[in-house]
């Protein structure tokens, strides 16, 4: 890995663009490496990881808004889209539909460094241009490969989140890179799209804040979309705002950390394999990344509470990240409103632990429905947690040390007599190292869950067995990679828009 040092340029300094983080990107992009075996092994459980979730989503509103809008901009070949067996729509469109599709459960992988990324988000944009171009599964895979390398070095190198970006301006630039790695591009080409993506995608994190809507499973939905939609313009000889990250008006000088800032980003140097894929991590709950430790934890410690109305109060001590993004440090109130959205009680650790302990588990559905979040034994538990930053916790979850890795924390609980009962979980049990690291078995197991009911037995092993057999996937033959779904499982009809009003 090389480390590039990244800063600002005042515009009448000359910065070559062969030193500028957009063309050391373009140039990782461009090299033709071979991918590793365990790093196709891993790409063929994160398309199936998608599938799952996008099979259990395909009915919720959002997502039936999204393929709605998808099915207005139909296109040959055009790219499939989740659920629907023989449309097909413009890959951008396909994208957008089906990058809602997985997002919109917060249930597939996730990278956590100095930023947040799920970089599963990539495959969206990635596969519906493949499908769209002929691509082959050898084809696929390579850009898959360089999607996850760039997102996942990004989010290791610059923090968005302190400067209250979402973290999806690094996948605009990772979804063009990837596709342009599918496509064969030049350099020059994916030098100029990555730039443009990182332009079109830089938005606030108020999606994530507050009072959270469908927005974050619509966020990297637009990225990628926008990423197809740069590639495109690159392709046509139609340039970018350079440098992009540099620049004195840049990335770097007034959405991060100002003129003088300097960011470290690595890169596999020429020749060297791309696998970043294999430091990023799956969800086995449908909840935020750093819930994943403290559900396994809740579900471990309920035994010993037992009767949970003698507890007097819960404090959570944990890193920076998830005290101020999930936890009480955020100052949120809707986080503990029984009457949230399902997407802000996601972000609520107060109402997921206390869920937790009562049911020992995590469910996707059941867990946030409405019935659920306002019964008044739970209201009482979750309003007696708070969370608050421990250094360690912090300095762990920043840590490169595998050994040292930690995205849980301590959990002291205190009940009404005084008695004092805590305990603490570094990683979450479906973690890489954690207690039971989730393999194939496990990624075809959430698929079936997942879909049980919704896509029919036979679909679904036709679904999986063209997975497997990514790599051996011939040009034209990606399709396969969709799974249909009956009519009645789709959602109901949704109100028209625009798009409906013009094609009609």
């Amino acid at each position: 890995m090389i480390t590039h040092d990244v800063r600002t340029y005042k515009s009448a300094e000359h910065l070559p663009r062969e030193d500028q983080l957009a063309w050391k990107i373009a140039e990782v992009a461009a090299d033709p490496v071979a991918v590793l075996p365990e790093v196709t092994a891993m790409i063929i459980n994160r398309i199936i990881d998608n599938a799952a979730v996008a099979a259990a989503s395909v009915a919720r509103r959002p997502v039936a808004s999204a393929r709605a809008q998808a099915l207005c901009h139909p296109m040959t070949p055009g790219a499939t889209v989740f659920g629907l067996a023989n449309d097909r729509v413009s890959p951008e469109w396909a994208a957008w539909a089906n990058g809602t599709a997985v997002r919109e459960l917060d249930f597939h992988d996730t990278f956590l460094a100095a930023d947040y990324s799920h970089p599963g988000d990539n495959i969206p944009p990635v596969l519906a241009v493949a499908q769209h171009t002929g691509a082959s599964g050898a084809d696929l895979i390579r850009g898959l490969a360089t999607g996850y390398e760039i997102q996942v070095n990004l989010v290791r190198g610059i923090c968005l989140h302190e400067h209250k970006i979402d973290h999806i301006a690094h996948l605009g630039p990772s979804a063009a890179a990837g596709i342009g790695t599918l496509l064969g591009l030049p350099t020059d080409v994916i030098y100029q799209a990555v730039q443009q993506a990182l332009h079109v995608t830089t938005t606030t994190r108020q999606s994530r804040k507050g009072e959270i809507s469908s927005w974050k499973a619509f966020a990297p939905a637009f990225a990628g979309k926008m990423a197809i939609e740069a590639v495109d313009r690159a392709m046509r000889g139609e340039g970018a705002p350079s440098p992009a990250w540099e620049g004195e008006d840049g990335f770097v000088a007034y959405l991060l950390s100002g003129p003088n800032a300097r960011y470290q980003v690595p890169l596999p140097g020429k020749g060297e394999a791309k696998r970043a894929i294999l430091d990023t991590y799956t969800k086995e709950h449908s909840a935020e990344y750093q819930s994943q430790a403290l559900i396994d934890l809740a579900r471990r410690m309920g035994p010993h509470i037992g009767d949970l109305s003698r507890i007097d109060r819960i404090e959570i001590h944990t890193s920076h990240h998830t005290h101020y993004v999930i936890g009480t440090g955020a100052n949120d109130p809707q986080k503990m409103d029984p009457k949230a959205s399902r997407e802000t009680l996601d972000h609520s650790i107060m109402y997921i632990f206390a869920v937790a302990l009562e049911d020992g588990g995590w469910h996707h559905e059941r867990s946030y429905a409405p019935e659920r979040a306002g019964r008044p034994e739970t209201v009482a538990l979750w309003h007696k947690i708070s969370t608050v930053e421990d250094q360690d916790w912090t300095r762990r979850y920043h840590a490169r040390d595998p050994r040292e890795k930690a995205f849980g924390g301590r959990v002291v609980v205190t009940l009404k007599d005084g008695r004092v009962i805590e305990d603490s979980l570094a990683l979450a049990d479906a973690h890489p190292d954690g207690a039971r690291p989730f393999t194939r078995e496990n990624y075809i197991r959430k698929f079936l869950t997942l879909s049980d009911g919704i896509v029919a037995t036979a679909e679904q092993q036709r679904f999986l067995d063209a997975a497997e057999a990514l790599a051996d996937l011939k040009r034209g033959d990606l399709a396969a990679l969709n799974f249909a779904v009956g009519a009645d499982r789709m959602g109901a009809p949704r109100p028209q828009g625009i798009f409906d009003r013009v094609r009609a």
